[in-house]
């Protein structure tokens, strides 16, 4: 529903009677929420808005903030966005995904489907069909779309769990977020192009909540012996551990280089002794240390700029040792913003200050300085939902690889040669494979010329193979022939197929593979269309193509079918015949040679 660009039609400000008719709306269509939870949303003392769009959908908003509902068929059918789900948590019942991967396809603007959904270990809740419901990520507590489910809970169980839940209609990053006058993000787990787990949630399992608690602990300890520490980190500070003796004291770390990030071998049933808080001064050099791991490792530069949140919580944080936490009030910078200005004075980094949020971006890492020179990054193993998200994209890519093969079938020319050998002429061949039972062929009958191993020495079979009915009546026919044109004049005797291979996705045509054909030409008021057609030899979808250019040349497309024959034709407005077949080579994994171009707008 948002994912272009909205077209406002108007926009007015609520009066006194519309804002009571709206509250009024908002309860009735959804009951749980209280007097002061309307509130929050609207505030009663501040102006409230009205955008009615192209499209009939009425955004109702705080005037010079963001919107918080909109009726999407203009009919009181009211949905809240995603900045009021971040208010109000609770606002919808959600669906849960089974990781933070998957939201990368919601909010890419695909609906949800049952299978990338997390069911409860008592079961799928109760719905009906085109109720309202929100979306989130496991560990993440914010939602990230909204939408309107497709069937009930019956109906669902009955399909077992297969096909479309929600038609979502409004999500993170599409066209209604952004029109925000300060779009923003709830947490640090809100990524461009996906959604991961809040990294401010951490396990309290093995984390005491003060020092003094764990020395009431040490007093009831019977065995005598004496802790110097808590058994976690202390109000979530950084800890070094010392799994020795007792009497043993683990140095200080003094320098970058002494603190390693290799993951401890000791069982999680040993006791921890010896243990001691990091000094402000210790946990400056880890920052230091993780954010060096991070630029030589995770921060690319064509990630660059990156807004400070995001390199904290998705390079830095993944870059400290295991078991350990870092928080930037345990350091001598206190915040965020201090601590990368102070890197970038000391010229390692650059960093800019946004107008509007009043957040840092990091825009460049200094590459030559001493610092980033002298540091050897550390192996370490990649993190679960990064290497998810490669696996992902390989998986991604492995689906878009392209494979063409040309085949063979034995035609009846050929069929006495593969009879002779025990071949299956019922099979297809690939050019190497029928070489080598032309060629076992002439093993068998010895037909290598003496004297000559370069030249074979045709007999009746094997001249009807090669020549019958390409003989013009009255010549004779060759009594031998050079191996080098053995082979290929045995393939052309045969038929000519073709296998087309895209991820796990396969196809067998008959004769040669027809390249796809753009064409660039001239309509009304001399405005350039460009169109491709043979899509479908190569198993690439017409739809899912138009929508990929649609926001690749940020151009209109439209799909229809070819006239008079099979197949779709993508209609694409704007001369991009260039950038089309670049596309389509980089993208699809077309070959060059299985393009044609044809440009009827050069005179």
């Amino acid at each position: 529903m948002f994912k272009k660009e909205i077209d406002v039609k108007s926009q007015q400000r609520l009066s006194g009677a519309d804002r009571k008719k709206l509250k009024r709306t908002i309860k009735e269509r959804f009951p749980k929420l209280s007097d002061a939870d309307v509130n929050a949303l609207l505030p009663p003392k501040v102006e409230l808005s009205a955008c009615r769009c192209a499209n009939r959908v009425v955004v109702y908003g705080v005037e010079g903030e963001c919107p918080m509902f909109y009726d999407a068929d203009g009919r009181s059918q009211i949905f809240p966005t995603v900045y009021a789900l971040w208010k109000v948590p609770d606002l919808l019942p959600s669906f849960v995904l089974k990781g933070g991967l998957v939201s990368k396809y919601v909010l890419g603007g695909a609906d949800l489907m049952f299978p990338g959904i997390e069911v409860p270990a008592d079961g799928l809740p109760s719905f009906s069909a085109g109720e309202p419901w929100s979306v989130k990520v496991p560990g993440n507590p914010a939602p990230i779309a909204v939408g309107t489910t497709t069937m009930s809970t019956t109906e669902a169980l009955e399909a077992k769990l297969h096909g479309k839940a929600l038609r979502i209609s409004h999500y993170y990053g599409d066209a209604l977020w952004a029109s925000a006058e300060r779009p923003f993000i709830p947490n640090a787990g809100f990524m461009e192009g996906v959604v991961l787990e809040d990294p401010a949630i951490l396990p309290s399992s093995d984390i005491s909540d003060s020092y003094q608690d764990n020395e009431s602990v040490e007093k009831e300890n019977s065995s005598g012996t004496e802790n110097t520490g808590n058994d976690g980190a202390t109000d979530g500070a950084s800890t070094l551990c010392d799994f020795g003796d007792n009497s043993a004291t683990e140095p200080i770390i003094t320098e970058v280089a002494d603190l390693h990030l290799e993951e401890s071998s000791i069982d999680a049933e040993h006791n921890t002794d010896n243990q001691h808080p990091l000094t402000a001064e210790e946990v400056d050099i880890l920052f230091d240390k993780c954010l060096l791991q991070a630029l030589h490792t995770t921060v690319k530069q064509k990630d660059l700029p990156i807004v400070g949140s995001i390199l904290w919580s998705a390079h830095v944080l993944p870059c400290r040792p295991p078991g350990v936490t870092l928080d930037i009030k345990k350091s001598s910078y206190k915040k965020l913003s201090k601590w990368l200005q102070v890197k970038a004075a000391n010229g390692l980094i650059s960093v800019k200050e946004d107008k509007h949020t009043k957040e840092m971006h990091l825009i460049s890492v200094n590459r030559k300085h001493p610092d980033y020179t002298s540091f050897v990054p550390e192996k370490k193993k990649a993190d679960e939902n990064e290497q998810a998200v490669k696996n992902v994209a390989n998986d991604e890519q492995g689906d878009r690889l392209m494979d063409v093969m040309e085949l063979y079938k034995p035609s009846s020319h050929v069929i006495p040669v593969f009879k002779a050998t025990g071949a299956d002429s019922a099979k297809l061949y690939s050019a190497s494979q029928a070489s080598e039972i032309i060629f076992e062929y002439v093993d068998k009958e010895k037909l290598v010329k003496q004297g000559d191993t370069s030249t074979v020495v045709l007999d009746a079979t094997l001249c009807d193979v090669l020549f019958k009915g390409t003989i013009k009546k009255g010549s004779t026919y060759p009594t031998e022939i050079h191996k080098k044109d053995l082979g290929p004049g045995f393939i052309s005797r045969m038929q000519a197929h073709h296998l087309v291979t895209r991820g796990s996705e396969s196809i067998v045509r008959k004769g040669e593979l027809k390249p796809i054909q753009i064409t660039t030409e001239r309509r009304q008021g001399n405005k350039k269309v460009t169109k491709v057609s043979g899509l479908e030899s190569f198993l690439i979808d017409g739809e899912t193509l138009a929508s990929e250019l649609q926001k690749k040349f940020a151009c209109s497309t439209t799909v229809s079918e070819l006239p008079g024959k099979k197949g779709l034709e993508v209609l694409i407005q704007g001369g991009v015949i260039d950038n089309l077949g670049r596309y389509l080579v980089e993208h699809y994994g077309v070959h060059k040679k299985y393009i044609e171009v044809f440009d009827k707008t050069k005179k």
